[in-house]
């Protein structure tokens, strides 16, 4: 390690005084000015975590669905995860060290992880369309080039796109090509080929109106526009030429404020859906004839999935696990529909998309989705060995048909992470497939009112939770609090959490009316504030 160049390039990025940050899911976030040093010292760490893995690792700048003065970066790992655990802790102590403890942090890391310097270091880079970004972006591979190490900067991609290419590049194009036009193309393909297997001609379906958050997804979609067939019409709105990033608009903005984006006129029936601001969360929605919003969240998208994929998985007549991984905020009809109705296992696990993707892993077809509108479907290994096999040498023309569906399904999601692209053309070709419109696919079951509040506390590390974060452990009484409220009213529930992020706690609450759901978040809101510390004046009705 070269101390003269470290200590001269830490300090062309240095650490604002009193400043910690913590790893969490979706990385760093934080307001753009404070991450010049982070984001230079995960390039840093990218080119360990390289070292340590004998692979290519992703660094993407973005803050997702945040506000566009704020920005992120995070760290992707050789198969297009998420950074392992144990890493996220490198993570934070990197960042937070004071300057003249850097080299120290990185030899100790060194040591703990067992990286050896003298090796190759191979570095993915992308960012968003913050005007923030690209300096930081540049602030990453200082951090690279410090430690030695090679880097291949992509530019702008939406956070999908790059774990994409670090998985393609990690497999030796196994996976598929590590280019933005690989990506169009295997996409576009699968499809295509999906689309050409409809015995119906439906054209009327294929128009599509996409919000785009202002945000990355406009200028990728625009791109992959010469590559779709002519029969589908997508509308991009909220294209970032006028307005700023997530603002008013955005996947994030309509489910949580369950109203359309600015920037977009809807008329009756017409379907549209949003992305969020680095393309890796979508949600559908559209007005009825009454001027009724109805939101279709990833809930909803899920089942849809999990419709079409188990009646491929009978018709192939293999037996493969099928199950969908759902969080506490999964509305309670949508648990219902495919536990009752389809028949199909759902497991609940905590809060973030790495314990969803792992969970799913451990199924040989495993979807799932948060509410928010971020999932994806995975297939192991041998269930993708399985059906390719199938396609190419079932004699039976059912078998081998619903075999080539479930093939071109694998090859058109993005399974390394959520993305919008992806699970938006795999939305589009199954309504086209089994010819619903937008409304059946919506009256497939219908969503529980449910209100999201959230209070202000001294330290959110006063709630403790068990049962993938359905039951409160601390602070004392909370729980039996919340089970004597939630008694009240019919089909209902509630949960508390801690934020990850800020010292606030998240209240979810469920019941027959909208009314109800609101009051009963309203009373565990007051519980909360009363036993665990609540900042400020109560909450208000």
């Amino acid at each position: 390690m070269d101390s003269e160049a470290l200590r001269k390039y830490s300090a062309l990025h240095p650490k604002p005084a009193g400043l910690t940050l913590q790893y969490g899911t979706a990385g760093f976030r934080t307001r753009a000015e404070q991450l010049d040093h982070v984001v230079f010292r995960m390039g840093l760490l990218a080119a360990l975590r390289s070292r340590a893995v004998a692979a290519t690792i992703g660094v993407m700048v973005t803050a997702s669905h945040n506000p566009e003065e704020d920005n992120g970066v995070k760290l992707v790992d050789p198969l297009g995860e998420m950074l392992h655990p144990s890493w996220e802790e490198y993570a934070t102590q990197l960042a937070n060290a004071e300057e003249q403890e850097l080299e120290k942090v990185i030899t100790d890391i060194c040591q703990k992880a067992a990286v050896n310097l003298h090796k190759d270091a191979s570095v993915f880079i992308g960012r968003d369309t913050r005007p923030s970004s690209k300096k930081l972006s540049q602030s990453v591979i200082d951090g690279i080039q410090v430690l030695g190490g090679q880097y291949h900067d992509y530019g702008l991609v939406t956070t999908p796109q790059l774990h994409y290419m670090v998985c393609c590049q990690n497999t030796q194009g196994q996976y598929g090509k590590a280019t933005l036009q690989g990506y169009y193309e295997k996409l576009s393909k699968a499809f295509m080929k999906l689309i050409e297997q409809s015995h119906c001609s439906r054209k009327s379906q294929r128009h599509l109106k996409i919000d785009c958050a202002n945000g990355i997804g406009a200028l990728k979609l625009s791109e992959m526009k010469p590559y779709f067939p002519q029969e589908v019409l997508i509308h991009i709105y909220n294209d970032g030429t006028k307005e700023k990033l997530n603002h008013l608009c955005g996947a994030d903005f309509v489910k949580v404020h369950q109203k359309p984006p600015g920037g977009l006129d809807m008329k009756p029936n017409e379907k549209c859906c949003s992305f969020d601001g680095d393309a890796d969360r979508i949600v559908y929605y559209y007005k009825d004839t009454a001027g009724h919003f109805h939101l279709i969240d990833g809930d909803k998208i899920a089942t849809l999935i999990s419709i079409f994929l188990k009646e491929l998985l009978a018709k192939v007549n293999q037996d493969f696990k099928m199950a969908v991984v759902q969080t506490a905020y999964a509305n309670g009809n949508s648990t219902r529909y495919l536990q009752e109705t389809l028949k199909v296992p759902v497991h609940c696990v905590k809060t973030g998309v790495k314990h969803l993707h792992h969970k799913a892993q451990e199924f040989d077809v495993g979807v799932y989705f948060e509410a928010n509108g971020h999932g994806t479907v995975l297939f192991s290994k041998a269930a993708e060995t399985k059906i390719r096999q199938l396609v190419k040498e079932e004699k039976d023309d059912g078998k081998r048909e619903a075999a080539k569906m479930l093939e071109n399904m694998i090859d058109l999601i993005n399974q390394t992470v959520g993305d919008a692209v992806s699970d938006m053309l795999l939305i589009e070709a199954i309504l086209a497939l089994k010819g619903l419109t937008v409304q059946q696919w919506d009256a497939l079951y219908a969503d529980l009112p449910n209100r999201l509040l959230k209070v202000q506390v001294a330290d959110r590390r006063v709630i403790d939770t068990t049962d993938a974060e359905r039951r409160a452990l601390t602070p004392p009484g909370l729980q039996e609090k919340i089970d004597a409220l939630v008694k009240k009213y019919k089909l209902s529930r509630a949960f508390v959490r801690p934020s990850g992020t800020e010292d606030v706690v998240r209240i979810y609450a469920e019941a027959d009316t909208q009314e109800n759901a609101d009051a009963l978040a309203h009373e565990v809101s007051l519980a909360v504030f009363h036993l665990a510390g609540g900042k400020g004046a109560p909450p208000q009705p």
